[in-house]
């Protein structure tokens, strides 16, 4: 279906019993076209940045060798980010593959399960208790680690009047208060911080793995930003 120079295979025929070889190119052609839009609407940054007929061919290249797995498009270019860190002349553009991931992020956040976040005077206990309290996370969170300005990139991209993009490495924070996921930029040490908390670390443990990793990591930045965002499901006490 999606080798342009192949043999239509035998015994298809239309509604009159006509060969169906010319319906078929056409029918042929239209899942190209489609798998092409959806490309186009999956990642609209990567469009940007490369020009719409750039994206053509990229996304005719991808779809040929990475057809649907699935009937549910939502999820269709799971290895386009793979794909762009494999394509040689793209290699001067290196933040490409993860302004894909970025996308990719943004688009799983949005599929993911609904949750109920915690209210934020739950975390008005005895500090030493919060410090050995543990953190369970909103499906919809997503964490992603560059060493490019993707959030900047990504911004500059997508919200009019964002100043250019700065040349300094971001991690990003994906949330989803309500119905649409909002990337955030994540306080220097903030994705240690999280990912310790992901490995079932104390808040108190956790802040010791970011700050050995980032010294001048801020606790309250990214608490706040979890906050806002209603990433925070559950805090489990001792006992």
């Amino acid at each position: 279906m999606l080798n342009p120079q192949a043999i239509v295979p035998e015994g298809l025929s239309d509604a009159q019993a006509r060969p169906a070889g010319r319906r078929f190119n056409v029918y042929r052609n239209n899942v190209a076209v489609s798998l092409t839009e959806a490309m186009h609407q999956a990642f609209p940054v990567i469009t940007k940045l490369l020009g719409p007929n750039n994206m053509d061919g990229l996304a005719g290249i991808f779809l040929r060798q990475n057809p649907p797995s699935s009937p549910l498009m939502m999820h269709y270019g799971e290895a386009f980010p793979a794909f762009l860190q494999g394509m040689d002349q793209l290699s001067h553009l290196g933040y490409l593959p993860d302004i894909a991931w970025l996308e990719l992020a943004i688009r799983r956040s949005y599929h993911a399960a609904d949750s109920s976040p915690i209210a934020p005077n739950a975390l008005a206990i005895d500090p030493e208790q919060l410090a050995n309290a543990t953190l369970q996370f909103a499906p919809a969170m997503e964490v992603l680690r560059s060493d490019w300005p993707i959030y900047d990139i990504w911004a500059y991209n997508s919200i009019d009047g964002t100043a250019k993009p700065q040349s300094t490495a971001q991690d990003v924070l994906i949330t989803r208060p309500e119905y649409d996921p909002i990337p955030k930029p994540l306080p220097i040490g903030g994705a240690d911080w999280i990912d310790a908390l992901r490995d079932r670390q104390s808040i108190g443990q956790a802040q010791e793995t970011a700050m050995a990793a980032q010294p001048e990591f801020d606790l309250g930045a990214t608490l706040t930003l979890l906050l806002q965002g209603g990433a925070i499901t559950s805090l489990t006490t001792e006992g």
